[in-house]
């Protein structure tokens, strides 16, 4: 260490020690070096110093599912499913636009041939005069 002379400096003319300011880097303000503290992001030393009215505290949420928790629960009075099959059944034809819908009788199409598409390749010539 270099010795210090009675201002609070020391032979390369740096402050040290209780007379040491520093700037905070959110407000721009001067404050003793002490008083001023590191930003933290995400967990990491992001590099700013700041003082403590400045200070943004790191949000807790963000080191959710970093430690492994275990809460199991268990409902009372559970009972086993009934009807299990009827209940996992797939109905396919679950009504869409022009089958089984209650327009046949209307416009006249039938059950499956309404949602069958169809089309052609051919070509097409254009004559410009």
């Amino acid at each position: 260490m270099f010795p210090v002379d009675m201002d609070g400096f020391d032979m390369t003319n740096r402050v040290v020690g209780k007379y040491a300011l520093g700037i905070c880097d959110r407000s721009g303000l001067t404050h003793k070096l002490k008083d001023l503290y590191p930003q933290v992001v995400d967990g990491k030393d992001s590099g700013l110093r700041v003082s403590r009215s400045m200070l943004d505290q790191d949000q807790p949420q963000n080191f959710l599912g970093e430690f492994p928790i275990s809460d199991p629960q268990t409902l009372p009075f559970t009972r086993t499913d009934t009807n299990v099959v009827s209940q996992r059944r797939i109905d396919w034809n679950w009504n869409p636009v022009g089958d089984n819908n209650g327009l046949s009788a209307l416009y006249g199409f039938s059950t499956q041939t309404s949602m069958q598409a169809t089309g052609e390749v051919g070509s097409v010539t254009v004559l410009l005069s």
